[in-house]
Formats: structure tokens, sequence, C-alpha cells
């Protein structure tokens, strides 16, 4: 009787949310284990034996670690009813292509996440900004990947010389913000931070 009654539950589906979702990221599982398998300066490797809530045993999760990174959606905002965005095309080898992507970078160890950010958009576009503000922040794939993506707006731009590191090779292109919906809308843009810091930025701009 037990079984059939746990089996009709399970086969009931999701529940049903009525009004406002409140989210509960809950408490990290216990780690039982944690073996460093692999290191480069960027991230690190482990294999970790994880007790998560309503597990029998501990399962295995191969997990990157990274000290996060920015994101910079840098605006000119000069064109009030269609403002400009900084884009940058450059080459990425494991998408075999050159993708269209705002401004970012990696956090140095230690770093505060904003003097990250603006020496990111310094170092890439020679941009500075007047204006900062953190728009959101979010985990790019966070099956295997644990890193944070913080993402700021940079408003009132001026423009100064770029420090790119020396394997960097960008293109800077402005492109209205319509143009940009307009591509998104295509499947044009294939960055996953563009099209998070694009969006929401535009959603945003309707609620004014």
């Amino acid at each position: 009787m037990a079984k059939k009654k746990k089996e009709k539950k399970a086969a009931e589906g999701p529940k049903v949310v009525k009004g406002k979702f409140k989210v509960n990221p809950g408490k990290p599982a216990k780690v039982v284990s944690s073996e460093l398998a692999y290191e480069v300066p960027l991230f690190k490797v482990f294999i970790d034996q994880v007790r998560e809530k309503g597990a029998d045993k501990p399962v295995r999760r191969d997990i990157i670690r990274h000290n996060g990174s920015v994101v910079i959606l840098a605006v000119d905002d000069s064109r009030k009813k269609d403002p400009l965005i900084v884009i940058e095309r450059q080459y990425r080898h494991a998408a075999g292509q050159f993708l269209y992507e705002v401004p970012a970078g990696k956090v140095d160890a230690g770093e505060d996440r904003l003097a990250a950010a603006k020496r990111e958009l310094i170092e890439e576009t020679g941009l500075r900004a007047k204006k900062w503000k953190g728009l959101t922040r979010y985990f790019a794939s966070p099956g295997f990947l644990g890193e944070w993506m913080q993402v700021f707006l940079a408003e009132g731009l001026t423009p100064g010389e770029a420090r790119p590191e020396p394997d960097e090779r960008i293109e800077i292109f402005q492109v209205r913000l319509s143009e940009m919906l307009r591509l998104i809308e295509a499947g044009e843009i294939r960055d996953g931070k563009t099209l998070v810091s694009v969006m929401l930025y535009a959603r945003l701009r309707k609620r004014k």
C-alpha cells in the first residue's frame, strides 16, 4: 500500500504555484571527500563525493572551481530612445567560431568585483564609465562549473586607450539596443552573458 501511495505521489507531477513564487536556495550538500584532479592558472577541477538531500548514498560530482567573472554592459546613454551597446567580436576556440559579446573577464584572487569590472572594461575597450550599477549575477553552467558571473551596467562612457592581454584580439562595435534585440531574436547572438545582460537591460528600461 505504501509503495502505491509513493508511486501515485510521484505521478502527480510538479506543484502549480499561484501568486508569488518564493525562491529557496537551501543549504550546501555535505561534501564527503574532495580530490584535486587538475589545475591550471584559470581554474581547478575537483572530484567530489557529495551526499545530497534525499540521496541514499554519496554521488560523484566533477566540478570546475573558478574565482568568478565580471560582465560589463557598457551603454552609451546619450541616445535615450535607442542607446548604443558596446559589443566585442573575438574568436572563441571552445565554440569554434567568432562570437559577439559584451566585455567580460575573470576576477583575480581577493579582487573586488566592481574593481575587476572597471579594470576589464579599460583593458578590453579603453572605456571608462562614470556610473556603475549591479544588474544581476548568475551561474553560467551549474551542472559542473562553480562560477558566479556578476553583471554590471556601466554608463557615462568616455574613451581611452585599451590594454588587451597579449592573446586577446578584439574588435569593438557600438550597436543600437533595438538592433541587438533583433539579432537575439534571430538567433545570431550565441553568447550567454550577452543574452542575459542585454535582455534584462531592455526589460528594465520598459518599466521606467
